[in-house]
């Protein structure tokens, strides 16, 4: 077999199905952990329905997705198809602004997905600091997260270097070590009589709020960092080249993920407001699961929670790790991105990819806390979202792709509510989210998102020129091969 050049974009093997694609996804219910204790900041005990209508909205969107995914069965979900619906065929000029945008909604997903790893990564080394005073002696909080962020990243590149099913093996252990015990922790607490109803209904909504502009945006605000969490389990769609029968396996993983999301966000918050209390939540907002387990289990279910939130933790950075090169590995493929991040080895692994993000995320961690992370994260998340969505509706609309085979089909008249939740992405949510992000941690965040998505425009024309000069230079070589002339001139000299 002749070696792969190395300056080849390289393909992804087809090597899962569905079962395998939600074990990866699985670690999507964990996204509420940065959360659970700061949606209640702002609205209380009805924490507890936005996370329910920010799942269902995820249904909304990812019925769309699904249809996408096996209609483009080669693209990576999200990034993928928004890329392939919005370049321009056979292209003449020197810059196709269809393939920018589509180009811009994979990096915005990128981005989305990205900075998970350094946000679990900071989680991951503050319960180690409380789990083991030790190292708090030895280590600062912040040498903690790198130091965690560095063994973690390593250690899932070298187990997904063989390929996306030895992930998914992982994943399987790591669920059953995860997320099993968060569910006794969503369940136990109502079993035990442990819930107290009236810290539902007597808190339900802060003592100050009011249907205003000011309010308005913060619940505009609010569902876009929900969002972040509860509709990220699109995820299981982006690894659509790599489903053996993506038209069957694609919806399966998607709506299986979704129905477990359903229940594990609504419960999880349920629970821990339902033990603590709307005050108790405020009072532990990183961690509130803690002090259920001990109200539940005693001490020792502290120390099994936090070992407990630690593979979760891992299972979650799998997750975003995976989706994340893929959308790299994705938009090198389609020509947004150098060519040098769709290298794969010859396991199909994008591993130009994954180390770049493992050292990008190690500098994300300075910026020290979770919430600024993610506020930032929310930003690209909702762009991702909105394009998205409007790709579908291109989809559907323009003649090019009238007659694709569609092997899942959403229902009738779907484009009207991917134009609905499109617009609702943007602008809404994104003016909500940076609203929000100015009351809460200042303007840094954002300042952060819009730097990193705009660094995009400067990486798009240089990968342009690549590729032109790419295919200058094949044309030369063409040329040449097939000129007598030129071969007459040679002999005679």
């Amino acid at each position: 077999m002749s070696e792969k050049r190395l300056d080849e974009v390289g393909h992804l093997e087809r090597s899962i199905d569905w079962k395998q694609g939600l074990a990866i996804a699985l670690g999507v219910p964990l996204l509420i952990l940065p959360s659970l204790g700061y949606i209640p900041l702002y609205l209380s005990a009805a924490a507890i329905l936005v996370w329910g209508l920010s799942v269902l909205q995820g249904f909304m969107q990812s019925t769309a997705y699904a249809e996408m995914a096996t209609t483009f069965p080669k693209a990576s979900g999200l990034p993928g198809f928004a890329q392939h619906v919005f370049r321009t065929e056979n292209y003449q000029g020197k810059y196709d602004k269809g393939k920018l945008i589509g180009g811009f909604s994979a990096w915005s997903y990128w981005f989305a997905w990205n900075p998970v790893l350094a946000i679990f990564s900071i989680l991951v080394g503050g319960y180690l600091h409380g789990l083991f005073p030790v190292l708090g002696e030895m280590f600062t909080e912040y040498q903690l997260a790198l130091i965690s962020g560095l063994v973690i990243f390593t250690g899932l590149i070298v187990v997904n270097w063989f390929g996306l099913k030895d992930g998914a093996i992982l994943g399987y252990i790591l669920a059953a070590v995860s997320l099993i015990p968060l569910v006794i922790l969503a369940v136990a607490p109502f079993a035990t009589g442990k819930v107290e109803l009236s810290n539902v209904t007597g808190s339900w909504l802060p003592a100050d709020w009011a249907w205003d502009m000011h309010h308005v945006l913060i619940l505009f605000g609010i569902f876009a960092i929900a969002q972040w969490s509860a509709c990220a389990w699109e995820t299981a769609a982006i690894y659509g080249p790599e489903y053996k029968n993506p038209s069957k396996d694609v919806p399966k993983a998607l709506f299986a993920c979704g129905i477990i999301c359903f229940f594990s966000f609504v419960l999880v918050q349920a629970a821990v407001i339902g033990v603590l209390g709307v005050d108790g939540v405020l009072a532990e907002p990183v961690s509130p699961l803690i002090p259920v387990a001990q109200a539940v289990f005693g001490q020792a279910g502290t120390m099994i929670t936090i070992i407990m939130l630690i593979a979760a933790m891992i299972l979650i950075i799998q997750t975003a790790y995976l989706g994340s090169s893929r959308a790299m590995h994705s938009m090198a493929t389609e020509g947004n991105l150098p060519k040098v991040f769709g290298k794969t080895n010859r396991h199909g692994t994008p591993f130009v990819a994954m180390v770049v993000i493992g050292a990008f995320n190690l500098v994300l961690i300075s910026m020290g806390t979770p919430a600024a992370i993610l506020a930032a994260s929310a930003i690209g998340y909702t762009c991702a979202n909105g394009i998205s969505l409007f790709a579908y509706v291109k989809a559907k609309k323009h003649p090019a792709f009238a007659d694709l085979e569609r092997p899942f089909k959403a229902p009738r008249g779907w484009k009207n509510v991917a134009i609905i939740f499109g617009l609702i992405n943007l602008p809404l949510f994104l003016i909500g989210v940076v609203y929000l992000n100015s009351l809460e941690i200042g303007w840094a965040s954002t300042w952060v998102g819009f730097i990193v998505l705009s660094l995009y425009i400067p990486i798009w024309f240089y990968s342009q020129h690549e590729t032109r000069r790419a295919n200058a230079k094949a044309a030369t070589a063409h040329s040449s091969d097939h000129d007598p002339a030129g071969i007459e001139n040679s002999s005679t000299s």
